[in-house]
C-alpha cells in the first residue's frame, strides 16, 4: 500500500474524526484530562472554565460527527484546519508550559493539518461539494 492509497483510504477519515471524538467527550466532557480545563483556565479566566472547556467539548463532538457524516467535505476540512492552527498557536503563545509536548505541539498540529488537507485533496475530484 502506497502513501497515495493511505491518505485516501476511508480509515483515515475516521481516525480523524476519533481525535475529535477522544478529545471532545474523553478529556473535555468527561474531564479525565485537567490538563485541557486548565488550558482554557489560563487563557479565558477560571470563573467559567469548566463552562466553555464543556462547550468547546461539545462542538468537538459535533466536528466528529460532522467528519464521519461527510457533509460538505471541504468546509469541513477548511474549520478544521482554522481550529486546530488558531488553538494551537494561541496555546503556544500563551500556555506552552500546559501543552503535552509544550511548543512542540505546533509541529503535530501542522502534521495533523497537512493530512487533513491531503485526504480533502485526494477526494476532491472523487465527489462533489
Amino acid at each position: 500500500m502506497n502513501w497515495h492509497t493511505l491518505i485516501g483510504h476511508p480509515v483515515l477519515r475516521y481516525s480523524i474524526a476519533l481525535v475529535w471524538l477522544v478529545n471532545g467527550v474523553w478529556c473535555k466532557l468527561l474531564s479525565q484530562v485537567p490538563r485541557h480545563e486548565a488550558i482554557v483556565a489560563a487563557i479565558l479566566g477560571g470563573t467559567y472554565a469548566r463552562g466553555f472547556t464543556l462547550a468547546i467539548g461539545l462542538a468537538e463532538l459535533g466536528m466528529a460527527l460532522w467528519i464521519i457524516s461527510g457533509w460538505k467535505r471541504r468546509l469541513n476540512t477548511f474549520t478544521q484546519i482554522m481550529v486546530i492552527m488558531s488553538m494551537n498557536i494561541l496555546e503556544f503563545l500563551v500556555v506552552p508550559e500546559l501543552l503535552l509536548w509544550g511548543r512542540l505541539n505546533l509541529v503535530f498540529a501542522a502534521g495533523l493539518c497537512g493530512v487533513i488537507y491531503l485526504n480533502d485533496r485526494y477526494h476532491a475530484g472523487k465527489d462533489h461539494v
